[in-house]
């Protein structure tokens, strides 16, 4: 491995808002049970776009399409969209300034935002398509598996989906980061590499992946998987006063992945009217049989959204100790006892029964 990894970097990749957060040793707050109080009806659901918005549940939201209505399912309440999120470990520090009140999370920024003690609350978990993730390598290259990355130059960036997956695939052929030339590259940067043939391979996600695969007739390595969960989380003080309102937008936004699921056709239609696209045809295909596929990070959040069990808290927890092996995360994170504590048992059961 050709870079040692490190927090610092890792941090560097998600935005400078996220460096604030400081990673302690971790464990369960000491509140006590979460939501059990007074509710009332918030001014406003303050909702994390993360990207450009142009695309995904947010983007459908906000178009209310195939009538799926966030305002009115929420009795009125109005919905403001925060932009200008690169990833969703940027959203952790948003959350701890009182910024946003519901975002989607990625396994990593839970990790991160337990360890640097945000007031967060898991409101409900969906796993990840075990597809979603590819190895690229040129058409014609001798690498065809795990076993022949050894010695080779693969990019990566760091303390991502990308980067469980590239420990876990090397893990079948024996092998680990450090019998690879590893390169911390973001995708932009990696994608060039690619295509200029300074490195070997790349691991990436979707859409990303899919698109270059086919700019560059590369091919896809056989039996790389995904195996990260993703959540939908609010902070503590919205859920205390207005946890009604954020389990009701945890099914909203399962109904409006399940019509995305369902209408790829016009999903991508109405995203390209928005610019989601540009003028890029390539794109818009790409992303409309990623919709059929369901490879992308949230086309499970609508049959397999739930309440956070076992499984979910096991995988991050999983998750949270390889990166701690490798040294980007300092110490070592208890996010499974975090993530079951007791204290969330009526978020659990709330989640539970609006998404019957």
């Amino acid at each position: 491995m050709s870079a040692t990894l490190s927090r610092r970097r890792l941090l560097g990749l998600s935005g400078a808002g996220a460096a604030a957060l400081v990673l302690a040793a971790c464990g369960s707050s000491s509140g006590g049970p979460v939501g059990t109080g007074t509710q009332s009806a918030p001014s406003a659901l303050r909702y994390a776009v993360i990207g450009d918005g142009r695309v995904g549940i947010p983007a459908a939201l906000r178009a209310k399409l195939g009538g799926v209505d966030l305002g009115a399912a929420l009795g009125g309440v109005p919905v403001t969209w925060q932009p200008g999120f690169t990833a969703s470990l940027p959203v952790m520090e948003a959350l701890k300034a009182g910024e946003i009140d519901f975002t989607f999370a990625t396994a990593t920024a839970v990790i991160y935002g337990v360890g640097g003690k945000v007031p967060l609350v898991p409101l409900a978990a969906f796993p990840l398509p075990g597809n979603e993730v590819d190895i690229l390598v040129p058409k014609g290259s001798p690498i065809t598996g795990a076993a022949d990355l050894r010695g080779k130059r693969v990019a990566d960036q760091q303390g991502t989906t990308g980067t469980y997956s590239l420990i876990k695939y090397l893990e079948t052929a024996g092998l680990t980061l450090r019998d690879v030339q590893y390169q911390n590259l973001a995708a932009a940067d990696a994608e060039a590499a690619f295509a200029n043939g300074s490195v070997d391979a790349w691991i990436s996600w979707q859409p990303q992946i899919e698109l270059a695969k086919r700019r560059h007739d590369a091919v896809a390595l056989p039996g790389v998987r995904t195996y990260d969960y993703a959540y939908f989380v609010t902070s503590e003080a919205f859920a205390e006063s207005h946890l009604d309102t954020a389990v009701q937008a945890v099914k909203v936004v399962r109904d409006a992945q399940n019509w995305l699921n369902a209408n790829p056709d016009a999903a991508v239609q109405a995203f390209a009217a928005a610019g989601g696209f540009g003028n890029d045809q390539l794109t818009q295909q790409v992303y409309r049989d990623l919709i059929v596929a369901r490879r992308l990070s949230e086309s499970l959040a609508g049959p397999r959204l739930g309440p956070v069990a076992d499984a979910a808290a096991a995988s991050t927890q999983e998750l949270a100790d390889n990166f701690h092996a490798l040294g980007v995360y300092p110490q070592q994170i208890a996010v499974r006892d975090w993530l079951t504590d007791s204290r969330f048992g009526h978020v659990k059961k709330a989640v539970s029964d609006v998404l019957a």
